[in-house]
């Protein structure tokens, strides 16, 4: 067998298409490629604990800035129930973080209500999952960015008429970010996230401490609304206004599950970081809400045209002191910097979410490639675009936004704690995490499902409404790709089953090298089946006795299924060979002389170029030659579905002097 090339392409900077004054700006936005062969990459890329903290947990942390408010104000003045909501709020928390930490520890690979519900509940209900996932995560970014938004401009709302602006500008600068790379994304936004904590602990603690002697009076307060109440509204009505305001204020608990989505990014032993995370998560969201829902009773803070709720709490409790302008200003100018930060969950959870659907054939496959940045930069720019479209839409209104948001986040909360239950039915009872586990579950299944329906039905009106019809035409043109692809793979595999057992001349194998002298044909296969062995055939048909040798070259391609440390590239490099030495027999056993090539890359496009070059300077009369599906009727939608590498490709190859013919494969 012929020695094969490196098993890795030449490093970004030795690229000799990289050069000129688009390639300079390339880098300098977007950064230089990544060295798969470096040692240390996977170290490089992933995340510690704490900057997971950071990225995925800003986004929960980031909530409190938002949804304790929402549910104060539901209370419509009966302040005296805020006691109880702040025990509702932490208990929910820690109670749908205990249930992500069993579902990290079941699902290490990551991928949280969608695999969960796929996986447990069957197909129609993980689709319906990953949709509202999908549909959440670009609400995650536009109801952040609106947020910090409202944030900001509480300092100054004379100027709100440019918020719509700057927070356009915020979606832009964090798109540039995420194509840079995730773990450059977050090391940019760590301060921030670190003056954020420490700002809002010193005023949670600042505003407890001042109010410290009069708890004795708040809390006859309580007693005598209470009272009130029960002679007002009775026992039944004071709990239904306080479910209704624990179910309004559900964005309290959204970006809980984000851990559990992004777990592939984070640094091994992968689920021991997780739930270091989730546990950092849960504590600081808990101590946020539960503080900031007291905070307001303390000092009966009240809505103020223009400002947010902690706005208003920052100035009453610096009132007096020296510097209490710079104070309220830090507060705000944090709370504003840690909603930009909470937008990364979803530039990093969507993608993902998208990448996994589109390796089940959900979405478009092109969802599942990386960059020479190694991010999933087709989703990330998927998500940009919706999140603009999104916040135009909603001209930033962040109660319409909330209510939109928190919809899709419940409906995958409460499928995940369905289809976990069904996991601990089928399960050992005897296991000695079985009631705790099956108890967490079935208690989270009730809260995820009560804040569902109450929210739904309150909200619907309000822009609840729009999420449930995106999510459910998300979900219709999710199975309309999957009936294409699997029709496609049908077509195809009926290729492959009439090609497969093709007869081969007896005494005819041939081992020998193939001759550079001689001309060859060299023919790009990805994997091995019908559309290759059909390529083969129609060069054989097309050009008889001309081609003396087959060299077969393939890219294995570090999607974001395989990109998972060294080992997955080990992995990934063993079935390119495994598939390349299968079309080399095929050819031999034909009496054909055949050798393969390879390299390990992201790109398919740049790399088979870099290797079609490596290829011709080896074996100077080389042709090139890629197999393509061809439809009888070439609608729109076959050229977002199937990728155009072929002619990409060619083009390329065209432009260096290289010859490469495509051969059609007809799809009827």
């Amino acid at each position: 067998m012929q020695p094969t090339q490196p098993s890795f392409p030449a490093p970004p900077d030795q690229d000799p298409r990289q050069t000129g004054i688009a390639a300079f700006l390339h880098r300098i936005f977007f950064g230089g490629g990544r060295n798969l062969a470096d040692q240390s990459l996977f170290t490089k890329i992933t995340l510690i604990p704490f900057l997971a903290w950071v990225g995925f947990g800003a986004d929960g942390l980031s909530s409190s800035s938002y949804g304790p408010e929402e549910g104060f104000k539901a209370l419509q003045g009966h302040t005296y129930l805020a006691p109880l909501l702040a025990g509702f709020s932490i208990f929910t928390i820690f109670t749908i973080s205990a249930a992500y930490n069993r579902i990290i520890r079941h699902f290490p690979h990551g991928g949280g209500g969608y695999v969960v519900a796929n996986q447990l509940l069957g197909p129609i209900p993980g689709v319906t999952a990953g949709s509202a996932l999908l549909v959440d995560y670009v609400l995650t970014i536009t109801t952040s960015i609106a947020a910090a938004g409202d944030a900001f401009f509480s300092l100054s709302p004379e100027h709100s008429q440019y918020k719509l602006l700057m927070e356009a500008g915020l979606i832009l600068f964090l798109t540039i970010l995420n194509l840079r790379g995730i773990k450059e994304s977050v090391l940019v936004l760590a301060p921030v996230f670190l003056l954020f904590l420490v700002s809002h602990v010193l005023l949670i603690s600042g505003s407890l401490a001042i109010h410290g002697g009069e708890f004795p009076r708040v809390q006859r307060e309580i007693s005598e609304g209470f009272h009130h109440g029960y002679s007002t509204l009775g026992l039944g009505g004071m709990a239904m206004l306080l479910m209704y305001a624990y179910s309004l204020g559900g964005g309290t608990y959204t970006g809980i599950e984000a851990v559990s989505n992004g777990l592939g990014l984070m640094r091994e032993p992968k689920v021991e970081n997780g739930h270091r995370t989730m546990f950092y998560m849960a504590v600081s969201l808990s101590f946020m809400a539960g503080g900031l829902l007291l905070c307001y009773l303390l000092w009966n803070t009240a809505p103020a045209a223009g400002k947010t709720m902690n706005a208003v709490l920052a100035e009453q409790v610096s009132h007096g002191f020296v510097g209490s302008g710079p104070f309220v200003i830090v507060i705000l100018v944090t709370e504003g910097a840690i909603l930009l930060v909470a937008a990364q969950a979803g530039f990093f959870g969507g993608p993902r979410i998208l990448a996994k659907m589109a390796n089940d054939s959900w979405a478009p496959h092109r969802f599942t490639a990386l960059s020479e940045r190694l991010t999933t930069s087709n989703g990330i720019l998927l998500m940009a675009l919706l999140s603009f479209a999104a916040l135009i839409y909603t001209g930033g209104d962040i109660l319409q936004l909330v209510v939109m948001y928190s919809i899709n986040v419940f409906i995958t909360f409460f499928l995940s704690m369905l289809g976990m239950m069904r996991l601990m039915m089928k399960e050992d009872t005897n296991h000695p995490h079985w009631l705790t586990d099956m108890l967490v579950f079935t208690v989270g299944l009730v809260l995820c499902g009560t804040i569902l329906i109450v929210t739904v039905y309150e909200k619907f009106s309000a822009g609840g409404w729009v999420t449930l019809v995106a999510t459910t035409a998300l979900v219709s043109l999710a199975v309309l790709v999957r009936a294409h692809y699997r029709y496609i793979f049908r077509k195809v595999n009926l290729l492959f089953q009439e090609l497969e057992n093709i007869s081969h001349p007896e005494g005819k194998y041939n081992s020998q090298p193939v001759d550079p002298s001689h001309p060859v044909a060299a023919v790009l296969v990805a994997r091995y089946g019908g559309l290759g062995i059909h390529t083969v055939l129609g060069i054989l048909r097309s050009f008889p006795h001309h081609y003396k040798s087959l060299v077969f070259i393939s890219v294995g391609v570090v999607d974001t299924e395989g990109f998972s440390g060294a080992s997955g590239l080990r992995s990934l490099e063993r079935e390119t060979l495994r598939m390349l030495d299968q079309y080399v027999q095929m050819a031999r056993a034909m009496g054909i002389p055949a050798a393969h090539r390879h390299i390990i890359g992201t790109d398919p496009v740049a790399d088979s170029v870099k290797l079609a070059q490596s290829v011709a300077g080896e074996f100077p009369n080389t042709v090139f030659f890629s197999g393509r599906l061809i439809f009888d009727r070439e609608r729109w939608f076959h050229r977002i579905l199937h990728n155009e590498t072929a002619y990409a490709i060619q083009r390329r190859l065209q432009w260096r002097g290289l010859t490469m013919v495509i051969m059609p494969a007809r799809v009827p």
